[in-house]
Parts: structure tokens; C-alpha cells; sequence
């Protein structure tokens, strides 16, 4: 295979939001994308997201890890094998724990299993050698969205905001010669978002997420809960930076005093409050903000995010991308990078001191044991062109 060759490649992500598994096929040599292919999602049944809930916050050889990790790859095998054509898979997993500086970063889910199962080399444990080397291991697809900017010929600097379980936004100059250039890129974790509204949705109605953010329609905003909330330290730390779906574990509690619609509410009006004062940390003002993730289907936090902003909010369908797929298509692309040798973090998008490449390579029958990138054992030698 030549080293710049294009390849199909699989992509599967699971949020922390917890409602399924999102699958794609890209078309890229690890730098620009040529084509999208193929996209199927797969919802996690109300056992299985049971099972995840119980395990969240769990490390390595703790008792609810094993069942979430045999349901992750059970889940993702049931998608990705109704796929054909893929050379490379890029497998996520579903993040449990994250804690740079500390304990790491935990993702269940064996991609060595899902080689054997799929008969397909699996590029997986893409957050793992950045955190070791100081970074905050999230977030990971900037180095897909400048590559999705240039694949839509913007010419001036542009933010991407992923609103999953955790919101995140993506400085963008696609002026830049490459990704690693420093003038690049930033990107870090803006807050919550669709997590706690789900887990509001779930304990207290027993529904799985606030479906047209109708709920939240009807509620008023506490601004005091609001402010409180805004005087967290992590919103006045300097980028980048990286936050664990249960990093703001008094959120709900603090609301636990309003009626259910204005809880929601409140909540839509934290997750705003708090990409605001993400768009403040930007290195230069954007022309626009395009919306990923399942946030972007929700009216409430949508039309917060324009209120509250005067730039135009669009979801990323307006410029011919995918929303409900840019997250799996991102993994896709990581893996021809982790494949290639080419780094996928660097100092503007986790923190990590030079620009490094994740992940390791699982091939089907272990043929060789699992092969890490290239860039990971040599971070140092990595050309920052690509």
C-alpha cells in the first residue's frame, strides 16, 4: 500500500451521551478527504445503556467493566458488520472515566476483539499515549475538522461546536498551510451538554433526552442557578482543556428545587452560558458557528446559542456535512492517520507538548500483537506538515 494512497476507511463513535453507536465510511489518505461514504446508527437498547450508566466513572478491573466493555463491542459488532468495503476500522469506544493528570483516560471495548470479529485491521485506544505524555486526551476531532474546512473551501476562520454528552469547540483557520501549523487550531471542552439534561430527562421522567427540546420550551431560566454555575474554574482555565461527563456532579442538584421544565430550561441555559464563554477563549473572531453533534436537533439550545451570539449558528448541514455522523467519519480519518504515522493531537487541540499520533493497530488473528502508531513511539520525529 503506498503511504499516501486513499483507502475507505470505518469510523464508530459512542457518546457520552449514552444513545447509540454511529458508524461511517470515509475516503481519505489520512490528510484530505475525498468522499463520504456510507452512514448507519444503531441505538443502544434500554439494558444496554443500563449497563453503561452502571459502569460510568469505573477504571480497569472494576465491577461493572467487564459487562459495559462485552456490550460496547457486542453493540458495535452488530453495526459494523453490515458494512463491506472498509480497509480500516477506527473504534472509539465508550469512554467510562477521564481524568488527565490523574488516573488517565478509560474507554471500554477491545478493538483486538473486534479485528477478529470483523476480519479488518481496528485502529482503537486513540486517547491513551497523548494523556501519557501530558495531554488532556480530548479533543480529538479538530484535526477532521480542518481537514472538513478545507474540504468545503471556507477561507476564513470558522468554529465547530460538537454538542454530545460534553460540549466541545474547534478553532479553525483553514488559511493554514496544515493542522499542526500553530496558527491551525485550538480546541478544548466548552461544558456540559447533552448529558445532564438526558440524565434530567431519565430520573426525574424516565425519558432518554428532551426529544425537540420541547420541555425546556415551556420552562423559565433561574439565572441564579445560571451564575453559580458560571463561577466553576474551569470555565477561566486556559486552553486547551478537557472535561469528564461527570465533572459537574452538583449541576442537577442545584436545580433540584424547579420544576421539571424549568429545569430543562436552566440546563439549556448553562450549556450556552458556557459555549459563550468558550467563543471568548477563540485566538480571532469566527465567521461562523457550525453545530455537530445531537445537541444541534434540540430548538431550545439552538436558538440560546443565536440569542446569545451575533454570528451566524447553523447545524453543520447547512455547509454539506453530516451532524449526525462527523464524530464517526472523525474516527475514521484518525485511523488512516494512526495508520500513516501521522499525528493526531498537538499542543492547540489537547495540550500535549508536541504534536503526537495515537492509537494502536489490532489485526485479525493478532497477527504481530497490536502496532502502535508510528508517531507515538516517535513523537519527536514527526514532520509537522501533514
Amino acid at each position: 500500500m503506498k503511504s499516501r494512497e486513499a483507502i475507505w476507511a470505518l469510523g464508530a463513535m459512542s457518546g457520552t451521551s449514552l444513545d447509540g453507536v454511529d458508524a461511517a465510511m470515509l475516503r481519505t489518505d489520512g490528510v484530505d478527504i475525498l468522499e463520504f461514504g456510507e452512514a448507519r446508527y444503531r441505538p443502544y437498547s434500554d439494558a444496554e445503556r443500563d449497563v453503561l450508566r452502571a459502569a460510568l466513572g469505573q477504571w480497569p478491573g472494576d465491577k461493572d467493566v467487564e459487562a459495559a466493555s462485552e456490550g460496547v463491542e457486542t453493540a458495535h459488532a452488530a453495526l459494523l458488520t453490515g458494512f463491506s468495503g472498509a480497509e480500516l476500522v477506527g473504534f472509539h469506544g465508550q469512554t467510562l472515566a477521564h481524568d488527565p493528570g490523574g488516573r488517565g483516560t478509560h474507554q471500554a471495548g477491545d478493538g483486538a476483539v473486534l479485528a477478529d470479529i470483523l476480519n479488518i485491521p481496528v485502529a482503537w485506544d486513540f486517547r491513551t499515549a497523548d494523556v501519557a505524555m501530558g495531554g488532556q486526551g480530548a479533543p480529538l476531532a479538530p484535526y477532521f475538522h480542518f481537514a472538513c474546512a478545507k474540504f468545503i473551501d471556507l477561507d476564513a476562520p470558522v468554529a465547530f461546536l460538537n454538542l454530545g454528552g460534553v460540549g466541545n469547540i474547534t478553532y479553525v483557520d483553514p488559511r493554514a498551510e496544515g493542522p499542526t501549523a500553530q496558527e491551525a487550531l485550538l480546541a478544548f471542552d466548552t461544558g456540559p451538554a447533552n448529558a445532564p439534561l438526558n440524565d434530567l430527562m431519565q430520573s426525574r421522567l424516565g425519558k432518554p433526552l428532551d426529544k425537540d427540546g420541547a420541555l425546556a420550551a415551556k420552562g423559565r431560566v433561574d439565572d441564579e442557578c445560571v451564575a453559580t454555575f458560571l463561577k466553576s474554574p474551569y470555565f477561566y482555565k486556559i486552553p486547551p482543556k478537557s472535561l469528564d461527563r461527570n465533572d459537574f456532579p452538583d449541576l442537577l442538584t442545584s436545580l433540584s428545587h424547579l420544576s421539571d421544565a424549568d429545569a430543562a430550561a436552566t440546563l439549556v441555559a448553562c450549556i450556552a452560558a458556557s459555549v459563550v464563554q468558550g467563543m471568548l477563549q477563540l485566538p480571532d473572531a469566527v465567521s461562523q458557528l457550525l453545530v455537530t453533534g445531537g445537541g444541534r436537533k434540540n430548538p431550545s439550545i439552538m436558538a440560546a446559542l443565536a440569542q446569545a451570539l451575533t454570528i451566524p449558528v447553523l447545524p453543520v448541514e447547512e455547509v454539506g456535512l453530516d451532524g449526525d455522523m462527523l464524530e464517526a467519519q472523525a474516527f475514521a480519518y484518525l485511523a488512516v492517520r494512526v495508520l500513516r504515522g501521522l499525528p493526531t493531537s498537538g499542543p492547540t487541540t489537547t495540550g500535549v507538548k508536541a504534536h503526537i499520533g495515537g492509537g494502536v493497530i489490532s489485526r485479525p488473528g493478532n497477527e504481530g500483537g497490536a502496532q502502535r502508531g508510528i508517531s507515538k513511539l516517535g513523537a519527536a520525529s514527526v514532520k509537522p506538515s501533514n
